[in-house]
């Protein structure tokens, strides 16, 4: 009685039409780490309410606009991959020196080394001939 529509390549669902790999999830759960580093230190590293409350905010949001206009895979303004790298590296960079800078250096080692795998597992795969 109902025919079910069948997926058409890219149309709806995951996009591209391939499916999601580990290291997508992990790069997405790192994104949003970075971007919850940047906002904690604004928290902490700046003094409330006035500067405090704009790094809060501000930091973070810098942040996603950046990754959203250069790095995301639906970017509006297309990038070689030497520029999604330089985002990408500005990006992830910041929030390990935000964590070191915080005094919480383990925490800023182990995301700088888990982003910096996940990013050459992601360039290789993305530059594949």
């Amino acid at each position: 009685m109902f025919d079910t529509p069948r997926r058409r390549p890219g149309r709806g669902g995951g996009g591209s039409g391939q499916p999601i790999k580990a290291n997508d999830v992990l790069r997405f759960f790192l994104e949003l780490f970075a971007f919850f580093s940047l906002g904690f230190w604004g928290y902490l590293a700046w003094p409330f309410p006035f500067p405090g409350v704009f790094f809060l905010i501000g930091a973070p949001l810098f942040a996603m606009v950046l990754w959203g206009l250069f790095r995301s895979p639906r970017a509006p303004i297309k990038n070689d991959p030497v520029g999604k790298a330089v985002v990408e590296i500005a990006v992830m960079g910041s929030a390990v020196y935000a964590w070191f800078s915080l005094g919480y250096p383990l925490v800023g080692a182990v995301f700088g080394v888990l982003a910096l795998v996940s990013g050459i597992v992601a360039f290789r795969r993305e530059n594949a001939a």
